[in-house]
């Protein structure tokens, strides 16, 4: 089990050179920040705030949030990933699921590692997707993160601020599930955000969390992308015929019902659960999953063309 000196070591040495000092206040000794001189913090006691705005390089931060787990919102995060690189832009995965952090298998880089840079801490790359998760620097898969939230938090935090993700035009911040800690801590952190798009599954277990993570991000005044109903139905690949498994059209009701926009719906697919097992993403695939998703990366991209 990864004890929390082990981790603060890890990432105070990966900080060495980044734009943030991993000092927590003024104590005269600050000849290792890359802000010496310019501190405003002078008063011993305080915290010291010298950043980088690595934000600012950053055209659109997205986060991908459920109310529920199992809704497969980090599978919806990398496909829209890579459909959005896929198009020529520029993306970026913030992997906020700290002790769940299934980013690096699904894009099928879990033995590549977070290494310090001359610039901060230089995310691991996915065929051209930057990625920054927990998964990164955890010394096996089977390692478990037994933290409270000021842990998680302080991790979220080094991921946004010191991590170098360079100049991106989207930057996608995948969640964990649930309305606490982490969602605060990423509005709190990161300014302008574009907004936030809610995955869910048809059925009213997952639709009721998913209104309680829809009302999270209106009362954090951040805009609703939109409604994603991932496991929409499977067609049979037998007879053609659709079958409802967990339902068919709630999450297109729960956006009327509340009044933001839906994004579309992606049907079961027997090969998604493979191609993710082999860290493949389906939107690259002939799979019906994939007809679809296409569908809703164009009506989100419509969004930022107006």
């Amino acid at each position: 089990m990864i004890t929390i000196n082990k981790i603060i070591i890890i990432i105070n040495n990966c900080m060495l050179n980044s734009g943030m000092t991993p000092m927590t206040k003024q104590d005269n000794n600050c000849d290792s920040c890359a802000q010496k001189g310019s501190c405003k913090d002078q008063k011993d006691g305080q915290e010291c705030t010298c950043k980088v705005d690595r934000m600012a390089k950053i055209k659109h931060k997205i986060i991908i949030a459920s109310g529920k787990g199992g809704v497969g919102k980090s599978t919806v995060s990398v496909n829209l990933a890579r459909a959005l690189q896929m198009k020529g832009l520029q993306v970026g995965i913030l992997d906020a699921d700290i002790t769940g952090p299934d980013i690096p298998k699904l894009l099928g880089i879990e033995e590549a590692r977070l290494k310090q840079g001359t610039d901060g801490i230089e995310p691991a790359k996915a065929d051209g997707i930057m990625v920054a998760s927990m998964a990164l620097i955890l010394s096996s898969r089977e390692t478990p993160v037994v933290w409270r939230g000021p842990m998680k938090m302080a991790a979220i935090k080094q991921f946004i601020q010191d991590v170098n993700w360079g100049e991106l035009d989207f930057l996608l911040i995948d969640l964990p599930p649930g309305t606490s800690d982490e969602p605060l801590s990423v509005v709190q952190l990161i300014p302008e955000l574009a907004g936030a798009i809610i995955v869910t599954t048809p059925q009213e277990v997952a639709l009721l969390d998913s209104r309680k993570a829809v009302n999270m991000v209106k009362a954090m005044k951040i805009p609703v992308l939109g409604i994603v109903e991932n496991m929409s139905g499977l067609i049979c690949p037998h007879c053609g015929e659709g079958i409802s498994i967990f339902g068919a059209g709630g999450g297109r009701r729960m956006a009327e019902e509340m009044n933001v926009p839906f994004l579309g719906a992606i049907p079961i697919d027997p090969g998604v659960c493979a191609l993710g097992d082999r860290g493949q993403t389906f939107v690259q695939s002939g799979t019906l999953a994939g007809g679809s998703f296409n569908k809703i990366v164009e009506r989100l991209l419509e969004m930022f063309r107006k």
